[in-house]
C-alpha cells in the first residue's frame, strides 16, 4: 500500500514550521495513545507509527528537504515504523511532549503521579429475622479488620524519591523518549516501611478486632448485599483508602409464615366443625397476632387476605399482603357416634357437592397467584 504524504499525515502545510510540525505530531499521538483507544489499538498503533515516521523525517532538516524535493523514493527512508517498539513510544513522549504534559508524561498505566492503594474489602454474613427485615434495625458486629499497627515508622523510597514512578530515556530515530515506569520497590506508593513493631506484617498491618454498627434499612430481600465504606481493610502503608465491608443478608426462615416477595403466606387448619358453624381464629402476623373471622360453610382451599399484613417494600410506606390458606381437617378416626352421624349426614342434601361458579377450581386460584 502506498504511503501518504508526510504533511499530509501530519495534518500541515509544507511551509509549516518545526515548531507547527512538533505540535502537529505531539496532536496526533495523544490522540491515539492506547488509553484513549481500548477498543481499536491496532488501528491506533498504525496511526501512530505512520506519524512517528513523517515526524523523524520532517523534524530533521536535512530529511526534510530530501523528501521535499524526491519524495518516499529517496534513501532517507530508513526512519520506517517497522519494528517499533510500540511500549517505548506509548509509555511516554519524552522531551516531544514535554511542554503539554510537564514532567510527567505518558506512561503505562496512564499519566504519573503517585499510586493509591485501597486496602482489601472484608465479606460478612448477617442473618435477620422476618421482625428485623420488615422494620429495619442495627446491628452491632466483630469484624477483624488488617490495619496499619502502632508504631510503623516510613520513609521516602530512596529509588523514585518518592514520586513512585521511575523515569527512562530512551535514544530512538524519533528523538529522545522517556519511559516512565511503577516503582518496583514502593509499588508506587513514594514510601516504603523504615520500622516494623513487632507483631505486624511485611507491610506494617497488624489484624484487630473491632465492632462495627450496620444500618440496615427495612424490605431487604434473601441475598441483597450491602456496602459499610471505610470498614474494610486497611491500605498498606497508610497509602490510601480502607477497603470496604460487604455485608450479605441472609433471611432466617420464619416457623408458620412463608415468604413470597412481599406477601406472606400462612396454612391455616380447621375442624370440620369450624367450617360448618364459622369460628374465630388467632393468626400470626410478624408484628403479633390477630384475629379473623371465618364464616359458616368455609370451603377448604378457600384463601382469605389481610391488606398491608405483608412485608414493607424497601423505602417506601408500600406493604404487601398476608394470605391466610384455610384447609378443612378431615379426621382419621372416628368414634362410634361420630360415624353414625356421618353415616346419616352422608346423603343429606345439604352435604352432597353442589360447586357454584363463584367456587373457584384449584387451577384458577393457581393461576390467580402467578
Amino acid at each position: 500500500m502506498a504511503k501518504r504524504d508526510y504533511y499530509e499525515v501530519l495534518g500541515v502545510y509544507k511551509n509549516a514550521s518545526s515548531e507547527e510540525i512538533k505540535k502537529a505530531y505531539r496532536r496526533i499521538a495523544i490522540k491515539y495513545h492506547p488509553d484513549k483507544n481500548p477498543n481499536n489499538k491496532k488501528e491506533a498503533e498504525e496511526k501512530f507509527k505512520e506519524a512517528a515516521e513523517a515526524y523523524s523525517v520532517l523534524s530533521n532538516p536535512e530529511r526534510r528537504q530530501r523528501y521535499d524535493q524526491f519524495g518516499h523514493t529517496d534513501s532517507y527512508s530508513d526512519g520506517t515504523s517497522e519494528g517499533m517498539n510500540m511500549e517505548d513510544i506509548f509509555s511516554s513522549f519524552g522531551d516531544i511532549f514535554g511542554e503539554a504534559l510537564g514532567d510527567r508524561g505518558f506512561s503505562s498505566f496512564g499519566l504519573g503521579g503517585k499510586r493509591s492503594i485501597k486496602g482489601n474489602d472484608l465479606r460478612i454474613r448477617v442473618k435477620l429475622t422476618l421482625k428485623e427485615i420488615s422494620q429495619g434495625i442495627e446491628k452491632k458486629v466483630k469484624v477483624k479488620r488488617m490495619k496499619v499497627a502502632p508504631g510503623v515508622l516510613l520513609k521516602k523510597c530512596d529509588i523514585c524519591n518518592g514520586s513512585g514512578n521511575v523515569t527512562h530515556f530512551t535514544n530512538t530515530f524519533i528523538g529522545r523518549m522517556r519511559s516512565t515506569s511503577l516503582c518496583k520497590k514502593c509499588q508506587g506508593v513514594g514510601k516504603i516501611i523504615n520500622y516494623i513493631p513487632k507483631g505486624a506484617n511485611s507491610q506494617g498491618l497488624i489484624k484487630e478486632e473491632e465492632l462495627v454498627s450496620i444500618e440496615i434499612p427495612y424490605g431487604l430481600f434473601d441475598g441483597v448485599q450491602l456496602k459499610v465504606y471505610g470498614k474494610g481493610n486497611e491500605a498498606p502503608f497508610g497509602a490510601g483508602d480502607p477497603g470496604d465491608l460487604l455485608v450479605l443478608i441472609e433471611e432466617i426462615p420464619h416457623k408458620t409464615l412463608k415468604r413470597e416477595g412481599h406477601n406472606l403466606h400462612y396454612d391455616l387448619y380447621i375442624s370440620i366443625s369450624d367450617a360448618v358453624l364459622g369460628s374465630c381464629k388467632e393468626i400470626p402476623t410478624i408484628t403479633g397476632k390477630v384475629r379473623v373471622q371465618i364464616d359458616s360453610g368455609t370451603q377448604s382451599g378457600k384463601t382469605l387476605r389481610l391488606k398491608g399484613k405483608g412485608l414493607p417494600y424497601f423505602e417506601s410506606k408500600k406493604y404487601g399482603d398476608l394470605l391466610i390458606h384455610v384447609n378443612v381437617w378431615t379426621p382419621k378416626k372416628l368414634t362410634k357416634e361420630q360415624k353414625y352421624f356421618f353415616e346419616k349426614m352422608k346423603n343429606a342434601e345439604n352435604f352432597i357437592p353442589k360447586p357454584s361458579r363463584l367456587e373457584k377450581s384449584f387451577f384458577e386460584k393457581v393461576r390467580e397467584m402467578f
